[in-house]
């Protein structure tokens, strides 16, 4: 008995250490003293305009609770996600977007190509063998993307800062990576070159392929490991000579949507987060409602929801946070497309929402 007993404990020890196999490499680095310079650091981390939380002591007991022994019935699609598959004859001029899932997707804008917070792994974990795992598959392969210019990244979480994507993206495109301060660490570990690196505090920019590129204020927090807020998190401004795009990022809603569309906007179109919200944690991501408010304060055009459909991160139906931004945006008249994954958009004349993800 001893003998099976210890067997099994071997075992189950080889299996622990093959599952955590990645996870040193995909926590990442640690940022230089350049990110001590930024307004947004102070008593050893960067902080919100405002006093946020992240999960609240009086609620993370329930929280855990609901995820672990909470009905899921409805926390997955009933049938397969549809998906669109790339397009070989796409025009390549005006403002097109692509949305391949979660915040995953390509603006194309004015002749440049700019991919947002890029992942094609089947989890977002630091581990590839537990963690959430995608509801549908990936629409597109990278080799399919075509040329891209610059990968945008707007924080490091694991469901918008992957490991092998960025491994695939180094060694397959010629793209820079620009990113919030501090999140260089992680892709300096990661072996991508120097040159290929910039990183950005708010109000900051880099110009790429005819485009400006600028980090704006959000409300959120970062970490992959136990440290938390050691990398800066950001909105994004894509601005083109002719068109321009916002790009929430990850955030809850606060006042800085009305600064933003005073100084940057207006927008062709906003890519905004609609998903992943909780009592839990009511200041790091907004609601469905509140991606409409911060569209309309940044004055944001078509609004194109993200950040929903891809991965369970949160306890509400997997398809809640469309139909409720949906019902709100028909409330405020607000412009609104909903791509399948892998559904290329022209912003200029977006298909009807025809309410695709119900039948799901």
């Amino acid at each position: 008995m001893k003998k099976v007993t210890g067997l099994l404990f071997a075992a189950a020890a080889g299996a622990l250490a093959w599952a955590a196999r990645d996870v040193p490499a995909a926590m990442g680095g640690r940022p230089d003293e350049r990110v001590r310079r930024s307004p947004q650091w102070r008593d050893g981390k960067f902080h919100n305009r405002a006093t946020t939380s992240t999960m609240p002591p009086d609620g993370a007991t329930e929280t855990l609770r609901d995820f672990a022994f909470g009905d899921k019935t409805k926390r997955k699609p009933a049938g397969p996600v549809p998906l669109v598959a790339p397009r070989r004859d796409a025009p390549a001029d005006g403002l097109h977007i692509t949305w391949y899932g979660h915040a995953s997707s390509l603006v194309e804008i004015d002749g440049a190509r700019v991919l947002i917070d890029p992942i094609w792994s089947d989890r977002c974990s630091p581990s590839q063998v537990v963690g959430p795992r995608r509801l549908h598959a990936v629409p597109h392969e990278l080799d399919e993307l075509g040329r891209v210019d610059a990968v945008v990244i707007s924080h490091d979480h694991y469901d918008h800062l992957d490991l092998p994507t960025v491994r695939a993206l180094t060694r397959d495109h010629a793209a820079v990576f620009v990113v919030p301060l501090g999140i260089g660490a992680h892709l300096r570990s990661w072996d991508v070159p120097e040159h290929r690196i910039v990183e950005l505090d708010w109000n900051e920019s880099h110009r790429v392929a005819g485009i400006t590129l600028t980090a704006t204020p959000a409300q959120h927090f970062s970490g992959r490991g136990l440290a938390r807020d050691t990398t800066l998190w950001a909105s994004w401004v894509i601005a083109g000579p002719e068109h321009r795009v916002y790009y929430t990022g990850d955030t809850g809603y606060f006042d800085g949507y009305a600064e933003i569309g005073e100084e940057h906007g207006p927008f062709d179109a906003a890519l905004v987060q609609i998903g992943a919200y909780g009592s839990g944690w009511p200041d790091i991501h907004m609601t469905p409602e509140e991606g409409v408010a911060a569209h309309r304060d940044v004055r944001g055009g078509l609004l194109i929801p993200v950040h929903w459909a891809t991965f369970n991160l949160a306890l509400h139906d997997w398809s809640e946070p469309v139909d409720r931004v949906w019902r709100e945006a028909k409330a405020h008249d607000v412009r609104m497309a909903v791509p399948k994954p892998g559904e290329r958009i022209d912003v200029a004349n977006p298909p009807a929402v025809d309410g695709w993800w119900q039948a799901l």
